[in-house]
């Protein structure tokens, strides 16, 4: 299916936003995600479905200054 993944295009065989994470190799690591501009909690991102055409957002944390 293809998504666009942080303003990129992209592919994946994955029909829910956590395993689209897991295929796109995110790990369990802190970050946000946003599926086309709705914040998607954690908790509720094995049973959010993807579409063709979705826009998925990952947000992560960084250090420095």
């Amino acid at each position: 299916m293809k998504i666009t993944l942080n303003g990129d295009p992209a592919e994946v065989d994955a029909v829910t936003l956590a395993a689209a994470l897991a295929e796109l190799g995110y790990g369990e690591g802190p970050f946000a995600t946003a599926l086309n501009r709705d914040f998607v909690p954690a908790c509720e991102r094995a049973e959010t479905p993807l579409s063709d055409n979705d826009a998925i957002e990952v947000i992560a944390p960084m250090q420095g200054g």
